[in-house]
């Protein structure tokens, strides 16, 4: 796997600063990992229920998953290139306590 460097100018562009780039690029890697949890989940319920009626089944299926799950990308890549797509929609939370004093 290798490495893609990114220009710190472009990264800062796409936010504030480089801080609040960061913040919101984790962030979305987090709602990323959350949402591949649930679908992960969901689909190896069924292969770990027929498992536990029939212990003579072969895992093959729950490393398959697991497979398809490992060869994705890394969430915090995805978020930042969701970040430098512009594709990502954010409020900073100075602006709304901004806006409430106001």
């Amino acid at each position: 796997m290798s490495i893609k460097p990114l220009e710190i100018a472009d990264i800062e562009s796409k936010a504030g600063n480089i801080y609040e780039a960061v913040v919101i690029a984790a962030k979305r890697a987090r709602q990323i990992n959350d949402e591949e949890k649930l679908e992960y989940n969901q689909r190896i319920q069924p292969i770990v229920e027929q498992e536990v009626e029939d212990e003579t089944v072969v895992s093959k299926d729950k490393q398959n998953v697991s497979l398809d799950f490992e060869m994705r990308k890394k969430h915090t890549e995805r978020g930042l290139e969701e970040l430098m797509a512009s594709s990502l929609e954010f409020r900073l939370r100075t602006d709304e306590v901004e806006e409430e004093k106001e």
